[in-house]
């Protein structure tokens, strides 16, 4: 698979046949991952990567939390803007009705949104779990870093005939990924990631991209 093929081949799958990944993979892919840039080579990523009983162990505790209604843990991080502004506004609204949509959840039905939500806490039924820190005391050029690094991972997998699902819904449960993982307390939790085989049975909505237009300028040319 060229890097091209793997670009336009990701996206954020949903929906994880139960097939197992092997550890040796994992570790092909995390070891070229390393390679990811970062500003003075900081490497500013911990991860951690869970699968068997420690994964199975970490649903259970966070399914618990949503049966009985237990409330997202409180931020550390502020994930979208409280007044998001166009176009950004515009293009998550999108999202939002493209992937409700594919599911025939009706945007009214609250309810239903919640059960589908829900599902991230299962991380879509994927074998493997990866999950993302960042020193607390590091600033935004290294957020971008782990950006870099993640997105390096989510290709590298691509090219292992995995799919992958990054979700930042894993920071409203970071209490409850602690106690599994133990980290550091000075390392805060950035994101959670689904890794597995595509269930192709489930509808997988890919949303759209702007224009290039909107997003990209050519100077010079």
């Amino acid at each position: 698979m060229d890097v091209y093929e793997a670009v336009m081949s990701r996206r954020a799958v949903r929906g994880f046949a139960d097939r197992p990944v092997a550890r040796e993979v994992l570790e092909r892919v995390l070891s070229a991952a390393a390679w990811a840039p970062s500003g003075s080579n900081l490497q500013p990523w911990h991860t951690y990567v869970l699968t068997g009983a420690p994964l199975a162990e970490l649903k259970k505790r966070a399914g618990e939390r949503l049966a009985v209604g237990d409330p997202w843990d409180e931020p550390e991080y502020e994930q979208y803007p409280a007044a998001l502004k166009s176009p950004y506004r515009e293009r998550r609204s999108a999202f939002g009705e493209q992937r409700y949509g594919a599911l025939g959840i009706a945007r009214e039905d609250l309810e239903a949104r919640q059960r589908a939500a829900a599902a991230n806490w299962d991380c879509f039924g994927a074998p493997a779990a990866l999950f993302c820190y960042i020193d607390r005391g590091l600033g935004r050029p290294q957020w971008s870093d782990v950006g870099m690094y993640l997105q390096t991972v989510m290709l590298l997998l691509r090219a292992e005939g995995l799919h992958s699902c990054p979700q930042m819904a894993w920071a409203k449960f970071h209490r409850t990924v602690a106690e599994v993982l133990s980290p550091p307390d000075e390392l805060m939790l950035f994101c959670g990631m689904s890794i597995g085989f595509e269930d192709r049975s489930v509808d997988q909505a890919r949303t759209g991209r702007a224009p290039l237009g909107e997003t990209v300028a050519f100077v010079g040319f």
